[in-house]
């Protein structure tokens, strides 16, 4: 009796079967169909991606080994136009700096300002932070700090950065105590690179032995030293 049960249970799941398949078979094989071809086009999609970020990285290396900077400038804003986003705003902070080295500092430092403006992300804190560096011979030390806050903060990852900048602001104020005990500071900071450290800990020794002294000073030329008389006539 049980076959008979089965047998029958059997026929009834292949009639429903049947009649699903009639009612949306078709319906099945469109949706396989898209499917499919959703997953090749994805395939496709995604190798021509990843051609076009190795021409994009082949093109910035290419520009990176431009030794005129005028020449590496130009080749950089064809890339920060046509690159995807993240290759286009390195190829931007690439661009300032060689208008800083082709002697543009003015424009340069006019886009360093205007990437900090536009993004929050290490890129930004970069161009923030060498927009600052490029200002620290003329700005005044209250500039410097309102453009160097968003990363004079607790816990920014870029905090010891702008204070060492800070810093050389103090002593280039002639403001010698602030300077020493700022770079005394970031010499023993944990926080602070190795190499940062090792940068404040050489001025702040440097102030110490009394560095800032002649800060902005020329030395005198020497005295002229007046001819030897000459020696006696012989008779």
């Amino acid at each position: 009796m049980s076959d008979i049960f089965r047998e029958v249970e059997e026929d009834v799941r292949r009639e429903r079967f049947e009649k699903l398949w009639k009612a949306y078979g078709n319906y099945a094989i469109v949706a396989l169909v898209l499917l499919f071809a959703g997953i090749a086009g994805w395939q496709v999609w995604e190798r021509h991606e990843k051609e076009e970020r190795a021409k994009v990285s082949d093109a910035f290396v290419a520009a990176q080994r431009i030794s005129n900077p005028q020449a590496a400038a130009s080749a950089f804003v064809d890339l920060a136009r046509t690159a995807p986003k993240g290759y286009a705003s390195v190829a931007r902070l690439s661009e300032a700096g060689a208008m800083f080295a082709s002697g543009q500092q003015n424009n340069a430092i006019a886009l360093y300002k205007d990437i900090a403006a536009h993004d929050s992300g290490p890129i930004g804190s970069v161009a923030r932070l060498r927009a600052a560096w490029g200002l620290a011979e003329t700005a005044s030390r209250r500039d410097l700090a309102e453009l160097l806050k968003p990363l004079d903060q607790p816990g920014n990852a870029w905090r010891e950065n702008a204070q060492e900048i800070l810093a050389y602001a103090d002593y280039r104020a002639m403001d010698s105590k602030s300077a020493l005990a700022k770079f005394t500071a970031l010499s023993l900071s944990p926080e602070a690179p190795e190499a940062l450290r090792a940068r404040a800990k050489a001025m702040a020794d440097f102030l110490k032995n009394g560095g800032a002294i002649s800060y902005g000073s020329v030395p005198a030329d020497p005295a002229p030293v007046p001819p030897a008389p000459a020696p006696p006539a012989k008779k």
